[in-house]
């Protein structure tokens, strides 16, 4: 499979380095980091970590995506990738466990794999006591609106191009998660879980669960995007 993992980073040049260095290189991965207005550095540190770097000034995770997502598919057609994988720049996530969530697409058994900290385990205080609760609330709620059986909105997750073009995403900021979710389910794709591990990031604060604001933002815009698409 010709896979492109992509990176969305805002002032993470303590961690970025290490994400793509732990990538695991048989992949032959396309490393595409989108930097979403940094000031300390990261996009010097990604571009010479070996990553194509993308800017996008327009704040919000799901912009920054947005952006990588116009850019694939800007590429002539036997350039863009078979499956896209999504993961954080902040060093929480365990990218050597990439092939995880890639098995379940090469065997043809789901179009979306999330990569589930529920079940594998975090480790202590590396996720806040709001986010537990929201993620425990946000997933309940997929079940009782779509149907859909997730334990996790984990950033860390892998997509065929295919379906991620058909879901025609339109979250700019923190939605962008669980609209993928809920869309693949309406959808009828075949979504799947594997469980991967889940550390306290490696340095700086979270720009979501590091401040009482981010976090409050982030489950409102979660629970509306629940709604908005019931």
């Amino acid at each position: 499979m010709k896979i492109t993992v992509l990176i969305p980073v805002l002032n993470e040049a303590d961690n970025i380095g290490r994400v793509i260095a732990d990538i695991p290189q048989h992949l032959n991965a396309r490393i595409v980091v989108v930097d979403n207005g940094s000031t300390d550095g990261t996009a010097q540190i990604a571009m010479q970590s070996g990553a194509i770097v993308l800017h996008q000034p327009r704040r919000g995770y799901g912009s920054a995506c947005l952006k990588g997502l116009s850019y694939l598919i800007e590429l002539p057609l036997a350039e863009q990738p078979d499956v896209v994988v999504f993961i954080d720049g902040d060093y929480s996530d365990y990218p050597e466990e990439m092939p995880l969530l890639l098995q379940p697409l090469q065997l043809g058994m789901a179009d979306l794999v999330i990569g589930s900290r529920n079940l594998g385990g975090s480790e202590a205080n590396a996720m806040t006591v709001p986010q537990r609760f929201g993620n425990f609330l946000a997933t309940r709620l997929l079940g009782l609106f779509y149907g859909a059986k997730f334990t996790d909105l984990g950033p860390f997750r892998a997509i065929r191009w295919q379906t991620l073009q058909a879901l025609d995403m339109q979250d700019q900021n923190f939605g962008w998660t669980v609209e993928m979710q809920l869309k693949a389910v309406k959808q009828g794709f075949n979504t799947s879980e594997v469980s991967v591990r889940y550390r306290k990031r490696a340095s700086g604060q979270s720009k979501i669960s590091g401040t009482v604001k981010g976090t409050f933002m982030a489950g409102y815009v979660i629970l509306k995007t629940l709604f908005k698409f019931r």
